[in-house]
C-alpha cells in the first residue's frame, strides 16, 4: 500500500446493496440480501498452520514481479487451490514499469463452488516490493523486502481457510484473489500502486459481483492492533459495523474502535471502480513507521521477517473471517 495517507447480534439484515455511489454492478446484478447471525459452531482456525505458509512464501525469496521467486511462488499458489479442488486460473496482464520494463503481472483467482450464490470475496496482495525504501541504509534501500508480514501474512491465512472450508463448506459462496503488483510503484506515484486490484475491478462482470469484499493486509504482526480504517469506513460501514462486532463477540484484544485515517490500498479500487463493498483488515500503524514501538518499525525493510509475525494474530484473524463466513445465511 502507499505510504501516502489522505488524511451477539442476532438476525442482523445487511445493508449490502446501499451506498457505493449509486448505479454500481452490484445494483444491476441484484444479489440477494443475506442475513447473519452468529453460528452455533464454526471449524477452528490454525494459527501455527498460517505460519508455515508464511515461511513457505518468504523461502522463495520476494515476489517481485518477473523474479524467478515471483513466477514459482505464483506457481505454489495455484498448486495449492488446484489441488484443494477450488476453480483456479490467473487473469494475466501487462503494463509499463519502471525504466522500460514491461511489468506481467497475474493475479490468481480460486473460486469455491462457483455455483454458489450469493458469494463473499477475499483477498490479499502476494507481491513484494522491489524496493526497502524505509531503510536508512541506502546499501539496504536497494533490496527488495522480504514481505513476511506486507504480502505473505494475508495470502497465508487464505491459504489455510481454504483448506478449512473445503472441509467444511459454509453455505455462501467464496471467492479469493491474491493480487499482485500492489506494492510496486514509488513513494508519491500513487499510479503505480495496486495495480492487479485496479484490473480486477475494472474487469468485473456483473454476473459474479460478490456481496462484499476483504482486503487482509499486515495482518500478522505479534502485537498487531486492526482499527476502523478509513475507506472501508467511508465505503462499507455495515461491512465494517458487521466485522468489528464479531471480533468483540470472540474476545478479540487486536480489533479496536479507533478510527485510522484512510489508506491507499487494494480495497480501494474495490469500492470506487468495481462497486463491490470492501473492508481492509489492517494493522495501519505499521504504514509509514507510525507505531511508537521501535520493533514494529519494519514496513518496507529488510526486517519484515516471520520472526515480526505471530500465530495468535493470524488466528484472530481466520477465526474472524469464519465467525462471519458461517453465519452468513443466504436470503429464502
Amino acid at each position: 500500500m502507499s505510504n501516502r495517507y489522505l488524511r451477539n447480534l442476532t438476525a442482523i439484515p445487511l445493508l449490502l446493496l446501499a451506498s457505493c455511489g449509486g448505479g454500481t454492478k452490484q445494483d444491476e446484478a441484484q444479489i440477494p440480501t443475506p442475513m447473519f447471525s452468529p453460528p452455533a459452531s464454526q471449524p477452528s482456525f490454525s494459527g501455527e498452520t498460517a505460519m508455515r505458509y508464511i515461511t513457505e512464501q518468504v523461502t522463495f525469496g520476494p515476489r517481485v514481479p518477473g523474479s524467478p521467486a515471483h513466477t514459482e511462488c505464483r506457481d505454489y499458489y495455484v498448486k495449492h487451490f488446484t489441488d484443494l479442488g477450488w476453480e483456479t486460473s490467473l487473469q494475466s496482464f501487462s503494463m509499463p514499469g519502471y525504466e522500460g520494463v514491461t511489468l506481467d503481472l497475474h493475479n490468481v483467482v480460486a473460486r469455491f463452488r462457483p455455483e454458489v450464490q450469493p458469494r463473499v470475496l477475499l483477498c490479499a496482495h502476494w507481491d513484494s516490493r522491489p524496493f526497502s525504501d524505509m531503510e536508512t541504509d541506502e546499501t539496504l534501500k536497494l533490496l527488495a523486502v522480504p514481505g513476511a508480514n506486507d504480502g505473505a501474512s494475508g495470502v497465508a491465512v487464505l491459504m489455510h481457510l481454504a483448506e478449512i472450508l473445503s472441509a467444511t463448506p459454509p453455505q455462501i459462496g467464496v471467492d479469493i484473489v491474491l493480487f499482485d503488483g500492489e506494492d510496486y510503484g514509488k513513494d508519491g506515484e500513487e499510479s503505480m500502486f495496486c495495480l492487479g486490484s485496479k484490473y480486477y475491478a475494472a474487469s468485473l462482470g456483473t454476473e459474479s459481483a460478490p456481496l462484499f469484499a476483504v482486503l487482509l493486509d499486515l495482518v500478522g504482526d505479534k502485537e498487531a492492533v486492526f482499527p476502523r480504517e478509513g475507506f472501508s469506513e467511508q465505503f462499507a460501514k455495515d461491512i465494517l459495523d458487521l466485522f468489528w462486532s464479531q471480533a468483540a463477540a470472540l474476545g478479540l484484544k487486536q480489533f479496536v474502535n479507533s478510527r485510522h485515517s484512510p489508506i491507499i490500498d487494494d480495497h480501494l479500487p474495490l469500492n470506487t471502480t468495481g462497486g463491490i463493498k470492501a473492508i481492509n483488515i489492517i494493522d495501519a500503524s505499521l504504514v509509514g513507521h507510525a507505531d511508537a514501538n521501535e520493533r514494529r518499525k519494519y514496513w518496507h525493510t529488510q526486517r519484515d521477517t516471520p520472526e515480526q509475525c505471530s500465530a495468535a494474530t493470524l488466528e484472530a484473524v481466520g477465526s474472524l473471517l469464519l465467525r462471519v463466513l458461517f453465519g452468513l445465511q443466504p436470503s429464502t
